[in-house]
């Protein structure tokens, strides 16, 4: 099986969720026994050059082109298509589905929905074409509405999220109603997918984690009182989440000698901002290591309202012991119980509270960490995952041409 794998960015290297479910996924369909060319924008932070081959995928990389963000608002293709549609990496998409007759083409998430309509043109009504996948991180949908809904800030803003909601429910609807088969990352975005585009088959395709894991770690009174947040703060949505968690939490734990570090890149003016505003609050942005921040922590937060999705974060903090509290809906994914696995609060404050309730309980914090590693030792395996696609989108082997039309 040959694919062509449509992707934003060579997932090196792996700084955020998108980059490690994209590059780990590649590279187990690869294992797994597909034949993989990765269409994408090149970097000068990645090591791989136009054509190089690893493991049985050839990268087909194109320069990087920077849009100032505001032209998205003038194309019908939301912001997140619009960025990776640059005019190299149509040209290079018109060049590949000449080159040879794929087996697959796979959109890789929603920014990859650029090339649905090239995809399209090119094949016609042959019927001898490609079978066409949407591998989503999102069910955009639901998400971007709800950080247009939650966005409190100037109106124009909020009219620029929405209609950006809008444009990206619409090229989320028409990859789903034209592909073949759909994956979702989680069991609640499958049902979404499912519901609204009845035509087109969902698997859920979980991620895997191939990252440290800690065999054994006690916390007590030697550990530091300090509290953990690891995250990307790029994207609207996590500068949203993190700017009204830290408004209402920082002050709570300054007042209770309780650290909190922030630890993750994003947009310099944002993490400047925040740390302005929140001098008690270490905000490290991108760090070359993370395993020192959670041998250092007592216990990890996720106080993400609005974006949805498979918090890839959360496998880290699992798998290095560090005991999980959120706010419900935040875990979206996981294997694990409220109260005997992880800590679920209703809104900022009861999480912040909730977390300082807890910070000095040894037992109970040894007990969550020790409990979430092993709901979840056996659960997260990208082989597996790599296996999973391969069989699900060989089987559409017998999916009637006429049908997919």
């Amino acid at each position: 099986m040959h694919c062509l794998w449509i992707t934003w960015i060579d997932p090196l290297p792996e700084h955020d969720g998108q980059r490690i479910y994209s590059g780990r996924l590649i590279d187990a369909l690869a294992a797994a026994g597909a034949r993989v060319d990765v269409l994408c924008a090149g970097h000068d932070a990645s090591p791989r050059h136009d054509g190089c081959m690893e493991d049985g995928v050839r990268w087909r990389l194109v320069p990087e082109e920077r849009h100032r963000p505001w032209r998205s608002v003038l194309s019908p293709l939301p912001h997140i298509a619009y960025r990776p549609a640059t005019r190299a990496m149509r040209e290079r998409l018109d060049q590949l589905l000449g080159e040879r007759n794929w087996d697959r083409v796979i959109f890789d998430g929603l920014s990859a929905g650029w090339a649905l309509e090239p995809c399209l043109a090119h094949y016609g009504t042959q019927c001898r074409r490609p079978r066409l996948v949407h591998v989503s991180h999102n069910h955009e949908e639901s998400t971007r509405a709800a950080v247009a809904r939650n966005y409190s800030g100037n109106p124009l803003g909020k009219l620029i999220i929405q209609h950006d909601a809008e444009k990206a429910a619409t090229l989320e609807r028409r990859l789903a109603d034209r592909v073949n088969l759909v994956t979702a990352i989680t069991p609640e975005d499958a049902a979404k997918f499912a519901t609204r585009s009845r035509r087109t088959p969902v698997t859920v395709l979980q991620p895997g984690y191939a990252a440290r894991k800690v065999a054994h770690r006690r916390i007590d009174a030697t550990t530091p009182r300090r509290i953990v947040l690891v995250g990307s703060f790029d994207w609207v949505a996590k500068q949203m989440n993190l700017r009204e968690f830290l408004a209402v939490a920082a002050p709570l734990f300054a007042e209770n000698g309780t650290e909190l570090q922030v630890v993750g890149g994003g947009d310099a003016a944002f993490l400047a901002e925040m740390r302005k505003t929140h001098p008690a609050t270490d905000i490290t942005g991108r760090v070359p290591d993370i395993s020192a921040y959670f041998d250092g922590a007592r216990i990890a937060i996720v106080p993400e309202r609005s974006g949805g999705g498979f918090k890839l974060k959360v496998l880290d903090y699992v798998f290095n012991r560090v005991p999980v509290a959120a706010l419900r809906g935040a875990v979206a994914g996981m294997p694990l119980k409220p109260g005997k696995d992880m800590l679920l609060f209703g809104n900022y404050r009861e999480l912040a509270q909730g977390v300082l309730n807890v910070i000095d309980d040894f037992d109970l914090l040894n007990a969550l960490q020790d409990n979430a590693y092993a709901a979840c030792a056996e659960a997260f395996d990208w082989r597996k995952r790599g296996q999973a696609l391969f069989s699900a989108i060989a089987a559409l082997e017998s999916v009637r041409d006429d049908a997919a039309a």
